[in-house]
């Protein structure tokens, strides 16, 4: 750039001195202004004379030049590439967010709190939310500081219930629902208590009881407590005032019923249900009774056919005894005797049972009764008649055979032969 441009011409033919300067012109603009410095050695060339191409060179023919050719081109790497262009981007976003940061931090460590508006001011004007804040609830302001009412305490920039009062109150207010709802109760119940309790009466009772000491509160507390609590019962209980202006407290109707006790509620319940309730005691006793009844019947059969059964065996027995060539046995036996050997004694007191089965052995065509006069008494004696395979033991015998023997055909193999049996046949291979 700091180079002297050359005012002499390069030899040539005189037909080219003109179009070569004005090149060399051209280029040298472009060089200085892409570097946008001018040397100041710098010259224009000086114009030459050159022939009439038209007289002097038929051959020469000027070459137009284009107003583009002289405007100013930048070269490639003037504009930034897209990595350096996004990396410039996250550059800049980074420094916003820091300077962002920092001045949020120092707004905030700089700021001070609005003083409070007074409580003086009973409208709000909007215009001063810029100077002051509202007074909260349950305080007082005054000078821009926040005091909080009785009952109350500050915290932060508002004013909160305070804990010991609200529960002190609580106490109060449930000792008072006692005393009138367990008045009420005795009163529904046994009939001693009363429906009406004085409010002055039962405030009395529980300032008597010291609760300040026993719950370590102070008179201030104490005394908060008590007025909302007071407030509390307004709602909760019924109150009324007589003409004495004596103010007096009920309990309410769906209140009480958590005071009863479980013996009255169920007595006031079959009271209120006894219409309902005796059809289908009745109902029910009728039931059971009915049931008793069927269950002893079929107990006392069941009884009553094992005994029969006996009976059969030892008529039987004493049967063959006496038809054998041994003649120092009877054949028949004496019913009472019998009754007497197979019945406990708790069972000789009903006498229902063996009634039952005198009416088994009358139906048994192969039972024989008849009386017999024994050592002078008259006596009814039962005598067993039938012999061979009518006799009951050979029946009972082949059907416990035969349930033995089924039950041990099952865990035979089929390739084994079977035990076959016909009804009145004994048992056969």
């Amino acid at each position: 750039m700091g180079t002297n441009l050359p005012t002499k011409e390069p030899n040539g033919p005189p037909g080219g001195n003109c179009s070569s300067g004005i090149k060399l012109a051209v280029e040298r603009g472009r060089e200085t202004k892409s570097h946008g410095i001018i040397s100041p050695n710098y010259k224009k060339l000086p114009k030459t004379d050159s022939p009439n191409p038209k007289t002097k060179n038929p051959n020469f023919s000027p070459r137009p030049l284009h107003n583009n050719s002289l405007l100013m081109e930048p070269s490639l790497d003037f504009f930034p590439s897209k990595a350096e262009f996004l990396r410039l981007l996250a550059v800049v976003a980074i420094a916003a967010s820091v300077a962002m940061a920092c001045n949020f931090l120092v707004t905030i460590f700089n700021r001070q709190p609005k003083p409070f508006c007074d409580t003086n001011n009973l409208e709000f004007d909007a215009s001063l939310s810029d100077f002051c804040e509202p007074c909260p609830s349950h305080g007082v302001c005054y000078e821009g500081k926040l005091e909080c009412a009785s009952g109350y305490r500050k915290q932060g920039r508002s004013c909160i219930e305070d804990g010991d009062i609200n529960e002190t109150a609580m106490k109060l207010l449930k000792l008072v629902e006692t005393r009138v709802c367990e008045a009420y109760s005795k009163y529904l119940c046994e009939g001693t208590g009363a429906i009406w309790a004085r409010e002055d009466e039962i405030w009395n009772n529980v300032d008597e009881l010291n609760l300040m000491e026993y719950y370590g509160v102070d008179n201030v507390i104490y005394t908060h407590a008590k007025h909302r609590a007071t407030e509390s019962v307004d709602k909760l209980l019924e109150a009324r005032g007589t003409d004495y202006g004596i103010r007096e407290l009920k309990c309410p109707e769906w209140l009480v019923e958590l005071y009863k006790p479980i013996t009255c509620c169920i007595r006031q319940w079959i009271a209120e249900h006894a219409l309902v309730l005796v059809p289908i005691c009745a109902l029910f006793l009728g039931c059971t009774l009915i049931l008793f009844r069927i269950r002893q019947r079929h107990k006392l059969s069941v009884r009553a056919e094992q005994l029969y059964n006996e009976v059969c065996d030892i008529l039987e027995e004493k049967a063959m005894i006496s038809r054998s060539g041994n003649r120092e046995g009877e054949a028949w036996v004496i019913a009472s005797w019998l009754r007497d050997h197979l019945l406990s004694p708790r069972e000789r007191r009903d006498p229902s049972l063996w009634k039952k089965v005198e009416e088994l052995v009358q139906e048994d065509s192969r039972l024989d009764r008849y009386p017999k006069l024994v050592k002078g008494d008259s006596k009814v004696v039962w005598e067993w008649q039938a012999e061979g395979y009518l006799s009951s033991s050979g029946k009972r015998k082949k059907s416990e055979e035969s349930k033995l023997m089924q039950s041990k055909d099952v865990n035979l193999n089929f390739n084994q032969p079977r035990w076959e049996s016909k009804a009145g046949e004994p048992l056969q291979w």
